[in-house]
């Protein structure tokens, strides 16, 4: 990682942050495994695989959409969702990024 990443804290690691705080729930993760299986759905689609409400994941597909995790598009009366990829790998990114600043293998007294 660069310089940059250890500075102050600016718009780059709020973004990030949302982008976790969004992740941050068993059910979220839940959901974007239904959809990472189905590709594009609309949130009944969703519902049918799991123990939730259709309330309650349409409210976290709503938190998962405004954090960029995942596309969301309206026809007519139906709204399907899907994988934001390139949004995910970049988080993916960044918390491998932090994780090898933080304790690269050759480093770590923890290390197994």
């Amino acid at each position: 990682m660069n310089d940059e990443t250890c500075s102050v804290p600016g718009k780059a690691d709020a973004d990030i942050a949302a982008a976790l705080a969004a992740l941050a729930h068993p059910a979220r993760l839940s959901i974007l495994r239904a959809l990472s299986s189905k590709g594009c759905c609309c949130c009944k689609d969703v519902v049918a695989e799991l123990p939730l409400a259709q309330s309650t994941v349409s409210q976290h597909l709503k938190i998962m959409a405004e954090a960029g995790l995942v596309t969301f598009r309206r026809d007519a009366n139906r709204s399907s969702y899907a994988l934001n990829h390139e949004r995910l790998r970049t988080v993916a990114q960044i918390v491998g990024g932090i994780v090898e600043q933080c304790c690269p293998p050759r480093d770590c007294p923890h290390k197994e």
